[in-house]
């Protein structure tokens, strides 16, 4: 019995030093790693904090092993990281606090995600990618929590920037007709959604084959170039949209905006482009360049053909009035305004 009891100890001695020494292997595996990462244990504190981790977030690992801090490493104010979602066991939180996430399908514990963080330490803000498993021992309580990260910024940066210029007019630079249509759209549906007003305003420059004809395709393109900043100067609020759509004519979305609003904004325009006293010798309107613009402003009673088609006949019938004007029109199509320059 006693030499029973004495082989059981000592098996279990044997068994404490090998899941010991797996630890103490296990951490300086994770230390080695070219991959940032950190440990967190049952209870959200700190175990293990790469050098990796160390090089990427410049925050070292004295300051935050057997700590709940590891927070400051990646935020300015305290909130959860991906990690932390998992021991709380608050994983319903993931959609609001990251821009991106999936479960991974071969571990139910399994978690990627990603964000923008603002990395106080450094100085700056970084796009990372987190990698999340848990660790549970053989009763299925949770033992620890692993968070890989990798830094995406560049990745992100060019495919933010690639984003832009696909969306982008080559010539203005602001939004091309493929962007236009998209959010066009857009509006139209969440118009529909909310039975709210839509405004759209069609702008073409007056006379601009003269005007290249006069003084080059050179100026011409620096023509539009004026055009277009001063449309996107003019009109924009946080959700309107200004385009080239097509050689000398642009657009301008207007969501919620009432016709009233609509013909404001299209004065504006018209009055900020003629008042750049651009040179037009070819113009018989004005001295200057000018713009005719047609309004058009409905709610999703009617259809999106619709609203386009009247948006163009209003620019029409200013260009075939007089040009340098605007006319827009209401839901019913009916003329409310014809205004022309002073």
């Amino acid at each position: 019995m006693t030499n029973h009891r004495y082989y059981r100890r000592s098996a279990e001695r044997h068994s404490i030093a090998k899941d010991r020494e797996d630890a103490r292997f296990a951490s300086k595996l994770m230390e080695q790693l070219s991959i940032a990462a950190f440990v967190l244990d049952g209870s959200g504190r700190v175990l293990i904090w790469n050098r990796a981790c160390e090089r990427l977030t410049g925050v070292l690992a004295a300051e935050v092993i057997g700590t709940m801090d590891h927070w400051k490493a990646l935020y300015e104010e305290e909130r959860p990281c991906l990690a932390d979602l998992v021991v709380r066991g608050r994983l319903d939180e993931t959609k609001t606090l990251y821009e991106a996430w999936s479960n991974t399908e071969v571990n139910p514990h399994g978690i990627s995600a990603e964000r923008w963080c603002a990395m106080p330490r450094i100085g700056k803000q970084c796009f990372l990618a987190f990698d999340v498993g848990a660790i549970y021992d053989d009763m299925g309580r949770l033992v620890a929590v692993v968070e890989t990260l990798r830094d995406l910024t560049s990745h992100k940066q060019t495919e933010t920037e690639l984003e832009h210029l696909a969306g982008s007019d080559a010539l203005t630079s602001i939004s091309n007709r493929r962007t236009f249509d998209a959010k066009l759209a857009e509006e139209w549906r969440r118009a529909k959604r909310n039975a709210s007003q839509l405004s759209l305003m069609i702008i073409d420059v007056d006379f601009f084959k003269q005007y290249n004809d006069a003084y080059g395709h050179q100026a011409g393109d620096e023509c539009l170039r004026m055009v277009a900043k001063t449309v996107d100067s003019q009109a924009l609020r946080a959700g309107d949209l200004a385009a080239r759509i097509g050689g000398e004519e642009f657009a301008v979305l207007l969501p919620q905006t009432s016709s009233q609003g609509a013909l404001a904004v299209a004065e504006r325009i018209r009055k900020a482009i003629e008042g750049a006293e651009a040179p037009h010798c070819g113009s018989s309107v004005s001295p200057n360049v000018t713009v005719s613009i047609g309004v058009m402003t409905a709610t999703t009673d009617l259809g999106l053909e619709y609203f386009v088609k009247h948006a163009d006949a209003a620019l029409y019938e200013a260009k075939n009035g007089g040009r340098n004007r605007i006319v827009s029109y209401a839901l019913d199509n009916a003329r409310i305004e014809d205004r022309k320059s002073a």
